[in-house]
């Protein structure tokens, strides 16, 4: 199943199903890994539907980001969780005038099954990029990811991904060079970088653990500055001022460093100054190892080698090649080696 009979009426149909009638007016909102529509209702109402990239993620662990979300939401957290969701009496008409069947799924039913697609729906909850440079922001996004970790301290997942890195590196490598998307030319410096990464990266967490565990939680897992909203306001007492996320997709099990890692950014000196202002604001709600400093440089590196497996995973999506054409190129692979290279020397300071 592919995204190819998607179309405008189907996703309308899939609303109709469980109750939710649009309008007319359907937007797709910018999103590569799965299809997002922002739907307007008759009711005046504005929702987003999410239908989820087929084989992906299996329904236990879309139903478990979801009840991490209702969670996170019951404590008072500022994320968007989906809506519960009520199948209609009768069945909404496909487009060839076949009864397309519905199938509600989780406890609450959160997850649908639908014409052979996999939805969920969530209201409508807009903001900007937040401005890392003003003052108090990063604390106040430090309070923010505390109080989130706070809550996935409770309990692990069982069915979402757990953070290896060794087996996360080595099956990056394997998919892209099983692929061929590394030009000949370049495959051997590519794969020797790669390799030679992957071992520091590997000896980092290996020589965390000489000094204790590494102690993992429930985390949003891709915590970058385009995924963190901030939302504006005159009224003090709203919930929803200040950061918040309308998105759990990428949820895992891992240390607390990868939801602080990508916020910071610059020299070292640079760096280090950034994660103590956001733990200014995280260690109100929750402890924070700082043991695990060590580990950002290699959680970097390990994110370069999964960025480019994902890339080549969907490769045969047509979206792909329109949105990163320079994948595959000698130049792109030329600069990955590079780049690989220049994090195995700041990994050995480190």
């Amino acid at each position: 199943m592919s995204y190819s009979d998607l179309t405008p009426r189907r996703v309308l149909d899939a609303l109709d199903a469980v109750g939710l009638r649009g309008d007319g007016r359907i937007l797709q909102l910018n999103s590569y890994e799965n299809r997002v529509f922002q739907v307007f209702l008759e009711d005046g109402r504005a929702v987003v539907a999410k239908f989820y990239r087929p084989g992906r993620w299996s329904d236990a662990q879309i139903l478990e980001e979801h009840a991490f979300a209702l969670e996170l939401a019951d404590a008072e957290v500022p994320v968007v969780p989906p809506l519960v969701l009520r199948a209609e009496p009768a069945a909404a008409q496909g487009e060839a005038g076949d009864a397309d069947t519905l199938t509600l799924q989780g406890d609450p039913p959160t997850l649908a099954h639908f014409a052979g697609h996999r939805f969920a729906v969530a209201a409508r909850c807009a903001g900007r990029e937040p401005e890392l440079e003003a003052p108090g922001t990063l604390a106040r996004i430090g309070r923010f990811i505390g109080r989130l970790h706070a809550v996935g301290r409770r309990r692990p997942f069982v069915h979402r991904h757990h953070l290896d890195a060794a087996r996360d590196g080595q099956r990056a490598i394997d998919v892209i060079t099983a692929g061929g998307f590394v030009p000949p030319d370049q495959l051997a410096a590519w794969r020797d970088a790669a390799e030679r990464a992957l071992a520091q990266i590997v000896a980092a967490f290996a020589a965390f653990t000489t000094h204790g565990a590494l102690t993992t939680l429930r985390l949003h897992g891709d915590c970058h500055i385009g995924n963190v909203l901030w939302r504006h306001t005159d009224a003090e007492a709203d919930p929803w001022a200040g950061p918040h996320l309308v998105d759990l997709d990428d949820a895992m099990q891992g240390p607390a460093v990868q939801d602080l890692w990508m916020l910071v950014s610059g020299d070292a000196r640079t760096m280090a100054q950034q994660l103590d202002r956001l733990l200014e604001g995280y260690d109100q709600f929750s402890d924070f190892d700082d043991r695990e400093r060590a580990l950002i440089e290699p959680l970097r590196t390990l994110r370069m080698l999964r960025h480019s497996a994902w890339l080549a995973e969907r490769w045969s999506d047509p979206s792909f090649p329109i949105n990163f054409p320079f994948f595959g190129s000698a130049a792109y692979w030329s600069q990955q080696t590079a780049q690989l290279r220049e994090q195995l020397e700041v990994m050995a300071e480190r």
